[in-house]
């Protein structure tokens, strides 16, 4: 049962998102569309910058799932990095409401900001280990910064989609976007 309140919790944050900004939201509001007692709140979270960063940490566990073929190199290369590009732009529609949040709280908000570095972080560290198989196409690149931007890179696209700018709220152009810009930066042409 207890897990169900903590969870039940999430889920009301994670609707209130699809409508509002974080910013906007309060934790009466979470409490309310929870049904929860604001002890059982605060009993599973310190605030409500918490109980996102639980949100995100689920979020971004499954954007590691899906980019796991590309990162293991169990694929063919190309196809794979498609595959992940599109499983990553799913993942980002489906959490829409928030990977907003925290794309737009991070920078004004400490603890928010260690999250959001850390969980881009290991995006960064999975995509330099898996170009440095590719060192030998890329001489005198700093791989780290190369892998560093193609991180940030799509963040930022996928947040454009998930906010419905064009022409990135259109998926297949999202997709083909990021996988040319990221076969070039590869030289895997």
């Amino acid at each position: 049962m207890d897990g169900e309140l903590r969870d039940r919790i999430l889920d009301a944050l994670r609707e209130l998102l699809d409508a509002r900004t974080f910013d906007s939201i309060s934790v009466a509001e979470i409490i309310a569309a929870a049904g929860v007692a604001r002890a059982s709140f605060y009993f599973y979270f310190a605030s409500k910058q918490a109980a996102l960063a639980e949100l995100v940490r689920q979020a971004v566990g499954q954007g590691h799932a899906a980019a796991e073929p590309w990162v293991s190199g169990s694929a063919d290369p190309r196809e794979a990095l498609r595959q992940g590009i599109d499983a990553g732009a799913g993942l980002w529609l489906a959490n829409a409401g928030v990977l907003r949040a925290i794309v737009e709280s991070w920078g004004s908000d400490p603890q928010l900001r260690a999250l959001w570095l850390a969980q881009m972080e290991t995006f960064t560290q999975a995509t330099l280990a898996r170009i440095g198989l590719f060192e030998e196409r890329l001489p005198g690149v700093d791989l780290p910064a190369l892998a560093a931007s193609l991180t940030w890179l799509g963040e930022r696209l996928y947040y454009l989609a998930a906010s419905g700018v064009a022409p990135f709220d259109d998926r297949k152009v999202l997709v083909d976007t990021l996988l040319h810009l990221w076969t070039r930066a590869l030289a895997e042409t």
